[in-house]
């Protein structure tokens, strides 16, 4: 037991000559829970995951004698949990509105009983490795918790419950270790939020994270296993393009962690999210999901502690053979609460008063993504998005720049285009994904040939578009030759029909891997066509009035994901107003021969 010395904001000073560095501390009357970040002799600087006010120094200090750690277990799919791992249902069920400094609540409800069906293997008398599944849980409807040996544990199976309903506290299983202790197993146990879970080693990531957003996985693709950023303004659309990866990607679990947003964009997720449906089972889409909230008004120190949270609960579902999908909204809240802590400290800032430490530290949250061979031989695997919110839209500010180095692909949200309208408001000039040969394969494998083809002709059409833009503005569209008009049409109908997608449209909010495939088919089909006419001297004045074009910047909303014959067929129905021009033309040009 040691006493408080010097209290500075969540930064407090205790006296405690045995205390780890890492080690919980409860200090105050209150038993405020905080971490201890560095040692002086006998002193431990720790800091205070709550609100420190009417804390006086001489009050006590106690350590627990383990990390921050999370529990792991059934239960933990559907619920929403502070920065700490705190149930915060249960904590309004307790202390109402406002959370009760001091409150200890567990994180995994010790009263029910879960279903456990026990794997055949190992027997009894067998080594049992760390990481093996003991048995199983049906969790919610659409997921089966896969109960695992802690990854410390390895040894001989002595011991194992038949199938039954169980408590968390019950023993399900002994294991004797090599030195001959005896490990007392529960459906759930505790691992530190810091220590990333071990694994057998990397696999390739080579499936696309398939997010049903035509901008995102046809033009910038991220895989299952991989790393984004999702930076933009305030207004920019970040929110909903969490959202739609949360509610369409096909991932197994999705984890969204709010960190330090505005309380009120954090409770419309809280009260949106339970009324998604999972497309997949026609199921609440939080079946698979689960919530970290933290709001901008909550203690500074629980923001930073939790994206370990929220990543530590992805790699304990990635080590049951999961995909999981954790969004991080968002990275900049949480680098802004590393600068105040570090300035507390007295530590040398750097960049915009940014800790000299932070580029490591996002590169340490990010490298626990990832495909992997779990401990149990599974295949598993982590994607990580963190949302970035540069002051401004400034995407030159430290946490956005570090991060874009160190992540594969990058949706830069644009301030211009949401304001025009356009959403998802990904800009393609600013934006990139490394990832583009790898997703290559498996969309000429499973969708259609020529993917990465069609993805880089749209892409420079954009871009030879922006440029002859320049030049309208400057001079007028007169200035433009025939081709060079129609480069500019080819550019509107891809961003109208491929990469505008309303979320509130119920046919169009999805676009599954065919779709997308076969309607940037469709509008370069036009495209093309429209240039055969051109070079048969047809002029471009008729080619901009012809009634299909606005047919297909408007069939996206027609025909869902599931009707891509119609949508296919239409193809048929381009070719006839092409054909008809083409054979009207050579009919004039006959007569006047």
């Amino acid at each position: 037991m040691g006493k408080i010395i010097e209290i500075n904001g969540p930064i407090v000073t205790v006296e405690l000559p045995n205390v780890r560095t890492g080690e919980q501390v409860k200090v105050g009357k209150l038993g405020l829970v905080g971490e201890v970040i560095a040692r002086d002799g006998e002193r431990a600087v720790v800091q205070v995951y709550e609100t420190t006010e009417s804390l006086c120094p001489g009050e006590q200090a106690e350590p627990l004698g383990y990390p921050l750690s999370v529990e792991l277990g059934p239960g933990l799919l559907g619920q929403i949990f502070d920065g700490v791992q705190r149930p915060l249902t249960t904590i309004f069920q307790q202390s109402g509105d406002h959370i009760a400094r001091g409150l200890e609540v567990k994180p995994l409800d010790r009263d029910k009983q879960w279903r456990f069906e026990p794997a055949e293997q190992p027997e009894l008398g067998q080594p049992i490795a760390a990481g093996s599944v003991l048995g199983t849980v049906q969790e919610t409807a659409s997921i089966q918790h896969r109960i695992l040996v802690p990854p410390d544990v390895t040894g001989e199976l002595i011991d194992r419950v038949p199938a039954g309903d169980y408590t968390l506290e019950q023993i399900i299983a002994r294991v004797r270790d090599h030195d001959g202790h005896i490990h007392a197993l529960k459906l759930y146990h505790r691992w530190p939020v810091r220590s990333p879970r071990p694994y057998q080693h990397r696999d390739h990531a080579s499936v696309p994270l398939i997010t049903g957003q035509r901008i995102l996985d046809t033009f910038f693709p991220l895989v299952k296993g991989g790393k984004a950023a999702v930076p933009g303004p305030f207004g920019a659309g970040k929110t909903v393009v969490q959202q739609q990866i949360a509610r369409w990607s096909n991932a197994d679990i999705v984890i969204y962690v709010g960190c330090g947003e505005r309380g009120n964009e954090l409770v419309d997720i809280l009260e949106t999210f339970p009324e998604l449906i999972d497309p997949n089972t026609g199921r609440s889409l939080m079946e698979r999901t689960l919530l970290v909230a933290n709001t901008s008004n909550m203690p500074v120190v629980a923001r930073e502690a939790s994206v370990y949270i929220g990543v530590t609960l992805a790699e304990y579902f990635r080590d049951q053979g999961y995909d999981v999908v954790m969004v991080a909204d968002s990275t900049s809240r949480w680098a802004e609460a590393l600068r105040e802590v570090a300035g507390r400290l007295g530590q040398m800032p750097v960049e915009e008063g940014y800790p000299a430490y932070l580029a490591s530290r996002l590169s340490a949250f990010y490298e626990r993504a990832g495909r992997v061979r779990t401990l149990s031989g599974a295949s598993g695997s982590v994607t990580l998005i963190g949302a970035v919110s540069p002051p401004g839209g400034d995407f030159s500010e430290p946490v956005t720049s570090h991060t874009k180095e160190i992540v594969q692909t990058f949706w830069a949200l644009s301030k211009e285009l949401a304001d025009s309208r356009h959403y998802p408001s990904v800009d393609w000039n600013d934006s990139f994904s490394g990832y583009v040969a790898t997703a290559s394969g498996w969309w000429d494998k499973n969708v259609g040939p020529g993917w990465k083809e069609k993805r880089a002709e749209a892409l420079g059409l954009l871009a030879q578009a922006d440029e002859l833009s320049r030049i309208v503005n400057l001079v007028g569209p007169e200035a433009l030759s025939p081709v060079q008009r129609w480069t500019l049409e080819g550019s509107v109908l891809i961003k109208d029909a491929v990469l505008q997608q309303s979320a509130l449209d119920p046919i169009d909010s999805y676009s599954s891997p065919e779709k997308q495939y076969v309607l940037l088919d469709l509008i370069l089909s036009i495209y093309h066509q429209g240039l055969d006419l051109l070079s048969l001297g047809v002029p471009v004045q008729e080619l901009l009035v012809l009634p299909i074009l606005g047919r297909a910047r408007r069939i996206k909303g027609v025909y869902a994901s599931d009707r891509v014959d119609e949508l296919r067929a239409f193809g048929t129905e381009i070719h006839q107003a092409f054909d008809g021009l083409r054979a009207e033309y050579g009919k004039s040009q006959r007569v006047v021969s």
